[in-house]
Parts: C-alpha cells; structure tokens; sequence
C-alpha cells in the first residue's frame, strides 16, 4: 500500500516537472534563459523547453513602454523655479543586457530620466524652455539614449508635458509681453513718420524740379475749396511772386 502511494507522488511529481518544463512566450515577449544560474541563451517567441532544476527563463516585454516621469522642481539658468514633467516612449532592444547589467530596468530608466530632465532643463532659461521644447526634448532623448545603451534599451522620444510657473512669474512674463507689443507698436510707428517724411522729401524736390507742378497743385487746392461749403476762399500766394515783390522792396529801400 505505501509502495503504491510513493509510485503515485513520483509520477505526479514526475507530471509536474514535464508540465513546468513547457512555456509558451508571446510575440512581443523574449525569455532570457539562465543553466545552473549562468546565462545560456535568449530564446522565444512560442514553445519553449525548460530543463526543470537546471534551467530558470525571466520574462522581458519588448514592446514599447509609456514612462511618465514624475514632476521635477527646477531651477532655470536665469534662476526661475519651474515645475516640469515629461514622457519617456523606450522600448527594450537586448533582453539579455535589460535582465544581466541591471537589477530592475524600469526603475533604473525613470530614475535616469528624472535626473537628466532636472539637468538639461537646469542649462537653459526659462524662454528656451517655453520656446524651444522640441529641441529640449531631442536634448533630452540623446542623452537618455547614450546613457540606457549598456542596459540594451533604446529610448525612441521624450515629450515635455507641462511647465508650471507661479502665480508671480505668470504676472510677470504677461507684463513683459505687453512691454513688447508696445514697443513694436511705437516701433511701426516711427517706421511710418520716417517713410511718410522720406515721401515729402521727394516730393518737395520734384516739385522744385519742375515749377509747373505747383501751379497744377495751387488749380487743384482752389478746386477743392471750390467745392466745399465755405464762404471764405483762401488764394494761395505764389512763391516765385513773392520773392520778386520782395527783391522790389529792398531795391526801393
């Protein structure tokens, strides 16, 4: 009777090794397979044989993963205290490094992150920061990138989502902005006075050029006052009249 027990615990210990032995990994799925604790080999996707007592296999997904990267307090070149937070897309190019050269990837990857937002942010000034994100976020991804290399991760983009200001410095950078739109306002319209100057200026010198022209000005005013409601009319004086009336005067004199 004891004999057929221990028979029926060894083939049911027996079953349940040849069962363990069997893993089925899916397509975006590698098994990093470890013989008597040494890596042997990275194997998958589909059926794999696992020598049970010997062989162990660790799981790794190499799909791409969304990182949220906590908010970071920062401190800008121009010394403005932002709150910045981003979004790391990396996906796992080496199981065998992600698994060996580090103890947990994902951890080591969002600590990683965090620090070189904080230290690549911190270069900059708060304008660059506003302005410029795109060239920041590839900043940021090369170097994420470089540093992750050895841990057979490949870090794809990294998207700054929000930079939050203070309620002071929201104040602040709104009076600078209408500081600006009044000096190109006042800009524009000096730019207008010297180009309505320079029209004058011409055409003071063509009518110089040419006396006639004046004449066909003094018709076309007397026209104008001509037409309007008024009962006094004003008859221009020619220039080249009164200089001769007063060249006449002196003579007398």
């Amino acid at each position: 009777m004891i004999s057929y027990y221990f028979s029926l615990a060894l083939i049911t210990l027996v079953l349940a090794l040849l069962i363990s032995a069997f893993r089925i990994l899916r397509e975006y799925q590698r098994g990093v397979v470890f013989m008597l604790g040494r890596f042997y080999r990275v194997k998958g996707p589909g059926l794999i044989i696992i020598i049970p007592l010997i062989q162990t296999m660790v799981r790794v997904d190499i799909r791409t993963v969304v990182l949220d990267v906590p908010t970071q307090d920062v401190i800008s070149r121009d010394n403005v205290s932002v709150r910045v937070n981003a979004v790391v897309y990396f996906r796992v190019l080496d199981a065998q490094k992600a698994i060996i050269n580090v103890e947990n990837f994902l951890e080591a990857t969002s600590q990683l992150a965090q620090t070189t937002l904080r230290s690549v942010l911190g270069q900059h000034d708060l304008d660059e920061m506003l302005s410029s994100r795109d060239m920041l976020n590839k900043d940021i991804q090369s170097i994420l990138d470089a540093q992750s290399d050895d841990w057979g991760i490949k870090v794809s983009n990294v998207e700054i989502k929000h930079v939050d200001l203070n309620e002071s410095m929201i104040r602040a950078i709104a009076k600078q902005a209408e500081s600006e739109r009044e000096r190109r306002a006042k800009v524009i319209h000096a730019l207008g006075e010297q180009e309505a100057a320079e029209k004058l200026r011409d055409a003071a010198r063509i009518l110089a050029e040419q006396p006639q022209a004046i004449q066909l000005r003094y018709l076309q005013t007397l026209t104008e006052i001509a037409g309007e409601h008024s009962n006094t009319i004003v008859f221009p004086l020619p220039v080249e009249l009164s200089q001769a009336l007063g060249s006449v005067i002196s003579k007398r004199e």
